[in-house]
């Protein structure tokens, strides 16, 4: 069953357990504290993920989107061969700001192999706003990275 991003919606910034310092420092923490010393990149982590189904890791890489809806997910970007990487937050115990599209964020949690749904791709499309014409194109569950972050970083 998908957590649903509707609701009462929360202004920039204002999210649980999420700390808007953006006009002091130009960061954005929510979740576990976390700093960007010893973040893997795109490449680093796709490199590490050979063989394995999943592994605990850091990483910084720039937001692709964000959900428009809450701020509840984000799709990091993953290099030109890779897909993006799909980013939920731990227990839905935090969410981030809508508008940091093209920004860098560093994510701690776990990485993984993961099934998505027709059903949870579809749910997704709609969250970024997509056409009706393309939610309706998704036929097929697809196979990629996901990410559980307990904390995130953007700046």
């Amino acid at each position: 069953m998908l957590a649903s991003c509707g609701g009462e919606e929360k202004a920039t910034g204002e999210n649980a357990e999420g700390t808007d310092t953006t006009e002091m420092t130009g960061m954005y923490k929510a979740g576990d504290e976390i700093t960007p010393d010893g973040a893997m990149d795109n490449q680093q982590l796709l490199e590490a993920m050979l063989g394995k189904d999943s592994m605990e890791v850091k990483l910084t890489a720039k937001i692709n989107s964000v959900c428009q809806v809450k701020g509840c997910w984000m799709r990091l970007d993953m290099g030109e061969k890779a897909q993006e990487l799909m980013v939920r937050f731990k227990d839905y115990a935090f969410f981030v700001p809508k508008d940091v599209s093209g920004k860098n964020a560093t994510v701690q949690g776990w990485i993984k192999v993961d099934t998505l749904s027709v059903e949870e791709q579809k749910h997704y499309a709609e969250d970024e706003g997509l056409a009706r014409e393309e939610i309706e194109k998704i036929t097929e569950p697809r196979v990629e990275l996901t990410f559980e972050a307990s904390g995130v970083l953007i700046k």
